[in-house]
């Protein structure tokens, strides 16, 4: 058999536990490899489950370890690694969340899966210098509606139908979380400017107004999606330098 073939079999034969091990695989003294290759299998899926808890352990603490394990375990069973690192494993688990029924009764857990995954990305994510305040006090104030931005490489945006964000920040440390005293929709940045990943929770139109700039409009189109009452959109701007989210002008 090609070599090329052997190994194919032997990835199929590892993530699927009612395949025997692969025809190819024998023991020097000719003995059956079989409790060996499954002693091996298992090991890789308590691997990836380890990747899965070190990547969501507030949704972890929030389910508890064995139901999140069960979890991570159908996860694991349905999602292998596309890459030989184990970075990026684990991206699509919370659109599993989403789908997973037994964990329906916990409506705000695909969120709060979508914003650690998130703070994952944002962390792994180039690194680049921010737009600094004393660059954009620089532009003539006849040039500001004209402006365009580009978003600093780990800066996320996200829009949540629970208050994930909340959730997540009292989840952080040793004590007992608190639940929101508003349970509301919210929308979040996610960034990481310098070595630190920062969450902000969004104020009204901030998630408009973000998102416009980040897909190219200028400021004046930006301000204009995101009219709100009381919207000031030369402060949301600063708290987005403030934040590290704008790397430079285009």
């Amino acid at each position: 058999m090609p070599f090329e073939a052997t190994i194919a079999s032997f990835a199929r034969a590892l993530v699927n536990p009612s395949q025997p091990a692969p025809a190819a695989t024998r023991r020097s003294d000719g003995r059956s490899v079989e409790r060996r290759f499954a002693v091996y299998r298992n090991n890789v899926a308590v691997a990836l489950i380890g990747a899965l808890e070190a990547r969501y352990p507030v949704v972890r603490r929030l389910v508890g370890d064995d139901f999140f394990r069960a979890m991570a375990g159908a996860y694991v069973a349905a999602e292998k690694p596309r890459a030989p690192t184990l970075i990026h494993y684990g991206d699509g688990f919370p659109d599993f969340v989403a789908g997973f029924p037994p964990a329906g009764a916990v409506a705000y857990l695909a969120d709060v899966a979508r914003l650690e995954n998130a703070w994952i990305e944002a962390y792994h994510a180039a690194e680049a210098a921010a737009l600094s305040l004393d660059a954009l006090a620089a532009i003539a104030p006849d040039g500001f509606e004209a402006l365009r931005f580009r978003p600093h490489p780990a800066a996320r945006l996200l829009s949540f139908a629970h208050p994930a964000a909340s959730i997540w920040a009292a989840s952080q440390g040793d004590g007992e979380p608190r639940p929101p005293e508003n349970w509301a929709g919210e929308e979040a940045l996610v960034t990481r400017p310098d070595a630190d990943v920062f969450v902000r929770v969004l104020p009204p139109g901030g998630f408009a107004f973000a998102t416009a700039l980040f897909s190219g409009a200028s400021l004046g189109e930006a301000a204009a999606l995101a009219a709100a009452d009381g919207f000031d959109p030369g402060a949301h701007l600063v708290g987005l330098v403030e934040a590290g989210a704008l790397q430079s002008f285009f």
